[in-house]
């Protein structure tokens, strides 16, 4: 079959693109105003055409552990941030930064007892006191809501959590693993992350590559056949640099994620013990809106779904699925029609 001439004429001037400009994805980030800064927290005001801040509630953006803050700002025309800039919402985002050894010691209550309590305040204050709204991908759901469910006192108007499991039995890629990892009394991985401090980003990138393997392997001949559709090229370089830029787990993180959330299945059951210390989700009060992606394989729907039924005190529950696998649920090409359309419904409905 021939091919049409404008196909020709697009995938050339894709090809140049690639060649001479080293890409045809959009990756120059939102404009942002840094507003506070400490110890594994950078948090920004995001501005719109001419450095103009939108008004009204604040919406921050939290992502999760390992992976970069840039999973809310992939590339233009898929950027979260962007959507909700454009959409008039005063948004914010923390990042996290990068994890070195020194921070080996740093455990789950350092993000919930510090970095998300004070960014959540000082987006609150930038914003003249206004509740916050949070939206989180991943772990950052599930710090999110553990944060929410300890600190009563924090200004939380809703919360939003993206493909945040909290049932890891429901996780196939990891069910395969466990009767060996019991069978060594839960050691199997303790030596590893012990000696290296956590995960190293490097490890981190290549395990999630790795959860995509069909897509990985496939990746070249699907370039070959899009090389006219220049969007679809450009998410795929859009991903390839988020792969790039994944950040390492601290140690102590590591091991309690890895015998309390993953071993014991804490979550499941609706609360953690995190060294002696018990936090309980039904201490949640703020309307919540759960989302889980259709293709999913780190946090299929029924891993992400066990969350309604773990939330008794608050406002409301909301449950929507959409397309998308783990990153593309949040950020997909697809979830410009699907995610975002209920995540603005939402936030809509809970202005305070």
């Amino acid at each position: 079959m021939t091919t049409p001439p404008a196909r020709l004429v697009s995938a050339a001037s894709n090809v140049a693109a690639k060649v001479l400009h080293g890409g045809v994805a959009d990756l120059r980030p939102v404009p942002r105003v840094l507003i506070d800064q400490g110890p594994n927290r950078s948090v920004y005001r995001m501005t719109g055409a001419g450095g103009a801040t939108p008004a009204g509630q604040p919406v921050l953006l939290v992502p999760p552990l390992a992976a970069p803050a840039l999973c809310f700002d992939l590339r233009r025309g898929c950027s979260l941030a962007e959507h909700l800039v454009a959409g008039g919402r005063r948004t914010y985002l923390v990042d996290y930064g990068n994890v070195a050894f020194a921070d080996r010691g740093l455990g789950v209550e350092h993000w919930i007892d510090e970095v998300l309590p004070r960014a959540i305040r000082k987006v609150s204050s930038d914003a003249g006191g206004r509740p916050v709204h949070l939206v989180a991908w991943c772990l950052g759901g599930i710090f999110s809501l553990l944060t929410a469910a300890d600190r009563s006192d924090l200004p939380i108007e809703s919360i939003t959590t993206i493909a945040s499991p909290f049932d890891f039995t429901a996780i196939p890629l990891v069910a395969p693993f466990r009767p060996l990892i019991e069978a060594t009394g839960g050691h199997l991985l303790t030596p590893f992350y012990r000696l290296l401090g956590g995960a190293p980003s490097y490890l981190v990138s290549r395990v999630f590559r790795a959860t995509g393997l069909n897509k990985e392997i496939t990746k070249p001949l699907a370039i070959l056949r899009n090389l006219d559709d220049r969007e679809f090229l450009a998410q795929i370089e859009a991903v390839d640099h988020f792969m790039d830029n994944m950040i390492a787990y601290p140690g102590r993180t590591f091991g309690q994620l890895y015998h309390r959330f993953f071993r014991a299945n804490d979550l499941a059951e609706g609360s953690v013990d995190l060294g002696g210390r018990v936090i309980s989700l039904s201490g949640v009060t703020a309307p919540t809106l759960v989302i889980a992606g259709e293709q999913d394989t780190i946090a299929p729907r029924r891993a992400v779904e066990r969350l309604v039924g773990l939330l008794p005190n608050a406002k409301e529950v909301r449950f929507e699925v959409a397309p998308g696998g783990h990153l593309g649920v949040l950020t997909g090409r697809r979830a410009r029609d699907t995610t975002w359309l209920h995540v603005d419904r939402f936030l809509a409905d809970h202005l305070g």
